[in-house]
């Protein structure tokens, strides 16, 4: 199961349920994707077929809704 929690500028940003418990998101896109780490700092983990110019303005995207993504990670997984 891989919940939808936005989708902005053509990109979705997703989490998985089966990966491990390090607070992450995925992103995919017409291009390519990329998995972020959320804390405790937003890092680049992985990405498959993406440019650095998608990357940094994914990344951009990832801190802008940081908030948001914590918020759903959270409500999803049961978190308190």
């Amino acid at each position: 199961m891989s919940p939808t929690i936005l989708r902005i500028k053509g990109y979705r940003f997703y989490f998985l349920s089966n990966e491990e418990d390090h607070m992450h998101v995925h992103i995919i896109c017409g291009d390519g994707e990329a998995k972020f780490w959320i804390e405790p700092i937003i890092s680049l983990a992985t990405y498959h077929k993406l440019s650095s110019k998608k990357l940094n303005e994914i990344q951009k995207l990832v801190e802008e809704h940081k908030n948001e993504i914590i918020k759903e990670w959270k409500k999803y997984f049961s978190i308190s």
